[in-house]
Formats: C-alpha cells, structure tokens, sequence
C-alpha cells in the first residue's frame, strides 16, 4: 500500500514495526484512532479529527504524547510530502505500550499512517439489517473511536456479505436503528434529511456533523431523532456519511430498490464544495 508513515519523529515509506506481544495496546486492544482525508491536497474537518484523537486517547485512559495542533502539523506536513493529484486516507493513532491491566503513565505512543485510497463510488450498493447490535455506553467505550469497538462492526458486514448485501445497518440496545457499521446513517423523506439523534452508544461523526450545518444553511430541514427500523422500509432515500467514502447513496434496502434522491445528491454537493475551501494553510 501506497503511503508515508510518521513515528518516534521519524518519516518512512514503509510500515514501522512498533507493537511487541506484551504490549497492551496488542493484546488489549489499548488503542484509539482517528479516520481523516486528503482529496486532492484539501484536509476537510483535519481539526476536527486531531481533536477527536486527543479526546479518544484520554477516554481510554491513555496519555496523549502530542496535541491535535501537533498531530494535525504532522499531518499537513505528511499530506505535502506526497503527490497531491491522489486521495489519501489520514490516520493518527495512540496506543499503549506499558501496563498489566491499565495503561502506565508514561507508556502511550504516537504514529501516524497516510495512505493511498481512492475516493469510493458515490452509490455504495445494498444495505440490510444486522443481528449485531451497537453497545451500549456503559458497556464499551463508545465514546472514543477505538479499536476494540470494530470487530464488532466487523461481524455485522461480514454477516451483510454472507446475505449479498454490501452493508450492515446495527440497532442500539433498546432496538432503534445507529448507523451502519462503518458509517453514519441518513434517511430522507418529503424532501427532509433524517438521521439518528446521537444517544451514546456511536460517534456522531465528523463527516456527518458537517452535513448537517451544510444542509441546514442552505435551507434543507434536518432532524435529529430517534429512527425505528421500520422507517427504513419506506424512506425515499437511504444513504450514508462516513470518512471513507464521506456521501455516498444506497439503491436497495434488502430487496426494495432505490433511486438517489434530492436530498442525497444535494449534501453530497455541498460536502464537496465545502472540501475545496480546506486547503491547508
């Protein structure tokens, strides 16, 4: 994989190899992590996204080395070190060393990856329900974007491939619907943009966040509530924000097919006329 790699205060063009067996952030899964992008030399929410990593990093007990304004130095640093013609995906992680239970003062480090990876498809295909539900907030650290929470989400789109599907819709614990697994998670209908109020059991994504306010300043009603999964049976639109693919339309909800609608194709304008005010300093 295509991509620069930043640790220990040192640039590479191969992956450092930094976790031993008896390290916690190995066998523990003590580590956090942090999903930016580069489009085209552009660094959308980059801010928002180191902040993100500091605040993870502390919800996991861990002791951030460096501060969003560092980690986000290093990442337009990292950006313009490569060809800016090509997407990337920007990835700032912390990860504990130290520890038998708890990670020890002092034992947290810092990397950085910065790889190639073309911007998806704007149609992401189908979508079903999953059996694997998202936890709850005294269950898991939902808080924080944390390693330990994807096998998870792992599971439910392996189960989605399993039925044909290409991705996973997970419930909360009380049955309403969170998001996909790997993306927040959008309906439309009568022309109104829909989407899970956030209730502590998933981000509330940066990609997302950044919708919303888009959507609303240019006149689109948005709500922010509580979704039954029925709803999904008869929405107009069903699509996804996430940072990996950032809009991106679903055409079939387990066998009823879809169109990308209105509200669809005008967040995914207004994202990325927005992307293109992000360059960096």
């Amino acid at each position: 994989m295509n991509g620069l790699y930043w640790h220990d205060g040192t640039w590479t063009t191969t992956q450092p190899k930094i976790a031993g067996p008896m390290d916690l952030g190995f066998w523990s899964a003590s580590s956090v992590f942090d999903g930016a992008r580069a489009i085209k030399g552009c660094l959308p929410d980059i801010d928002a996204h180191c902040q993100r990593a500091v605040r993870s990093a502390t919800s996991m007990l861990l002791e951030p080395t460096l501060s969003a304004e560092e980690i986000r130095a290093l990442c337009v640093e990292g950006v313009g070190r490569l060809p800016a013609n090509t997407d990337y995906y920007v990835r700032p992680m912390f990860y504990a060393t130290t520890g038998l239970l708890l990670p020890e003062a002092g034992g947290t480090e810092f990397t950085l990856a910065i790889f190639e990876a073309p911007l998806p498809d704007e149609i992401a295909g189908s979508a079903c329900l999953s059996s694997y539900r998202r936890s709850a907030p005294d269950q898991a650290p939902t808080d924080a974007k944390a390693g330990c929470l994807y096998p998870n989400s792992q599971r439910a789109e392996k189960e989605a491939f399993d039925k044909g599907f290409d991705a996973a819709v997970m419930l909360d614990p009380d049955g309403n619907v969170a998001e996909y697994a790997h993306a927040n998670l959008w309906l439309a209908r009568d022309g109104v943009a829909i989407t899970p109020k956030p209730n502590g059991t998933f981000l509330n994504g940066i990609t997302k966040q950044r919708v919303t306010a888009l959507l609303r300043q240019a006149g689109v009603e948005v709500l922010e509530r509580t979704i039954d999964p029925a709803e999904l049976d008869d929405a107009d639109e069903i699509w996804a924000t996430g940072n990996y693919g950032k809009v991106q339309a679903y055409t079939r909800w387990h066998e009823r097919a879809l169109q990308p609608g209105p509200v669809f194709w005008r967040a995914r304008q207004l994202y990325f006329d927005y992307v293109e005010t992000c360059r960096p300093d």
